[in-house]
C-alpha cells in the first residue's frame, strides 16, 4: 500500500486514516462519557439541543464510532483496491471536518441549529467520496456495499438534526437505526478481520488450528443483521423485530463456531486483540437474543444497553491495526489488556444497572468511568505509536 506522507517527513501522524481518527475516537470516548454522567448526575448544565440523551447518543454514533468507522475503512479500502492510502494534507482535510462537527456539536444550542447541522452533516459524505475514489474504479461488490450504508448513517444523521431544526422527524427512531447500521458493519467487518487475525497470531504462536471459513454463513449473519435494521426501522420493539432478531443471533452463533478449533485460552499478549473481538460479538449476540418479543420489558432493557455499549466494537480492530501498520508485531504493549477488562467491566455494569428496577446511581457512575478508562488507557498506550513513524522506514 503507498502513502502520500512520507514517514521522515515529522508528520508522522498523517501517515495513513488509522493514526488520527483511532487516536481521536479513543480521546473523545475518554471525555465524552465522563461528561455525560457529568450531565446526567446534573453536574454540568445540559446541551439545549433536543433533550440531553439524544445529544449523548449522537455524539456516541456520529462522533466516536464515526471516527472508528473513518480510521479503518481509509486504512483498509486502499488494501482491498490496491491504491493509494489518503495521507498528508488530504487526510488532515478529512479529519478537519470530523473535528468541526464536534466542536459545532459542543456549542448546539447556543448557536443556530442550521448552521451546526451544515457542519456536522459534512463528514459522511466526505468520508463516502473518498472511498468512493478507490471503491469504484475497482469494481469489488463486496466492497461498494460500505457506500450505501455510510449514505444511510447520513440520513440517520440528517433526521436527527431536521428534529433539532423543528421538523418532524423521528431522532430517536433515527438514531435506532443508526446503531443498527453500525452493528452491520460491526457483523462485516469483525467477519472480515477476526479470522485473519486469529489465523495470523495463532501461526506467530506455532500453533496449527484451523479457522474455518464458511461464506454461505458470513453473508446469512451480514443478511440477517441488514434485516434486523429494517425490522427495527418498519416494526421497532414488537415480536417482529424480536423473531429477526432471534435470527440473527443464531446466524452471528453460528459463524463464531468457525472458530471453535482455535485455544480457548490465549497463549500470548499477541492473542488477547482476537479474543477481545470474540468476546465483543458475544455480547452483541447475548443483546440480540434479550431483545423484546412483546412482553419481555426487561429483556428489552438489557437488549438496548448491549447494543449501547457496542458502540466500542466498531474500534476492536485498534489494536491489530495500530501495530500491524506501523511495522510492529501482532504483541500488546504492557497493560493494554486493561483496556478490554475495563470495556467489558463497563458494559456489565451498564447492563446490571439497566436491568434492576432501581439501581443505584453508582452502578451507572462505576460504568461511565469504567468504559472511559479503558479508551483513555488506550489512547495512553497507542499515542507514542500512532504519533512516530513506522519502525520498519516504509511510509504509512
Amino acid at each position: 500500500m503507498r502513502a502520500e506522507a512520507s514517514p521522515k517527513s515529522g508528520l508522522a501522524l498523517w501517515g495513513g486514516g488509522f493514526r488520527p481518527f483511532f487516536l481521536a475516537a479513543a480521546l473523545y470516548a475518554s471525555v465524552l462519557v465522563p461528561g455525560w454522567v457529568a450531565i446526567w448526575l446534573a453536574v454540568v448544565p445540559a446541551p439545549a439541543w433536543l433533550w440531553p440523551s439524544a445529544w449523548h447518543a449522537h455524539e456516541m454514533l456520529f462522533g466516536v464510532v464515526a471516527a472508528a468507522i473513518a480510521g479503518f475503512l481509509t486504512t483498509s479500502v486502499p488494501v482491498w483496491t490496491s491504491t493509494r492510502a489518503l495521507a498528508g494534507a488530504p487526510l488532515a482535510a478529512l479529519f478537519a471536518i470530523w473535528l468541526a462537527g464536534r466542536v459545532a456539536m459542543v456549542f448546539a444550542g447556543r448557536v443556530s441549529a442550521g448552521f451546526v447541522a451544515a457542519i456536522d452533516l459534512a463528514f459522511l459524505p466526505a468520508l463516502a467520496l473518498v472511498l468512493a475514489r478507490a471503491l469504484v474504479p475497482a469494481r469489488q461488490p463486496r466492497n461498494l456495499g460500505f457506500l450505501p450504508v455510510l449514505a444511510a448513517l447520513w440520513l440517520c444523521n440528517a433526521a436527527v438534526h431536521a428534529q433539532a431544526l423543528g421538523f418532524a422527524w423521528p431522532a430517536s427512531q433515527a438514531l435506532r437505526l443508526a446503531v443498527d447500521l453500525v452493528v452491520v458493519l460491526i457483523v462485516v467487518i469483525g467477519g472480515r478481520i477476526t479470522p485473519a487475525f486469529t489465523r495470523n497470531a495463532l501461526a506467530r504462536e506455532g500453533v496449527d488450528a484451523p479457522v474455518r471459513s464458511r461464506p454461505w454463513l458470513d453473508r446469512a449473519a451480514i443478511a440477517a443483521a441488514v434485516a434486523l435494521a429494517v425490522a427495527d426501522l418498519l416494526a421497532p420493539r414488537t415480536r417482529v423485530s424480536g423473531v429477526v432478531a432471534g435470527i440473527a443471533a443464531v446466524a452471528l452463533a453460528g459463524r463464531m463456531l468457525r472458530l471453535a478449533d482455535a485455544p480457548h485460552g490465549p497463549r500470548s499478549a499477541a492473542l488477547v486483540a482476537a479474543c477481545g473481538a470474540r468476546v465483543g460479538r458475544g455480547r452483541l449476540r447475548a443483546g440480540r437474543r434479550l431483545r423484546p418479543r412483546g412482553c419481555a420489558a426487561l429483556a428489552g432493557r438489557a437488549s438496548r444497553a448491549l447494543r449501547g455499549r457496542d458502540g466500542s466494537d466498531a474500534a476492536r480492530g485498534h489494536d491489530a491495526v495500530a501495530l500491524g501498520h506501523t511495522g510492529r508485531a501482532l504483541v500488546l504493549p504492557r497493560g493494554a489488556v486493561i483496556c478490554y477488562v475495563l470495556v467489558h467491566l463497563g458494559a456489565l455494569l451498564r447492563v446490571t444497572a439497566t436491568a434492576m428496577p432501581a439501581s443505584p446511581p453508582a452502578l451507572l457512575v462505576a460504568a461511565g468511568v469504567s468504559w472511559a478508562g479503558a479508551f483513555a488507557l488506550y489512547a495512553a498506550l497507542y499515542a507514542p505509536i500512532l504519533c512516530a513513524p513506522r519502525v520498519d522506514g516504509r511510509p504509512g
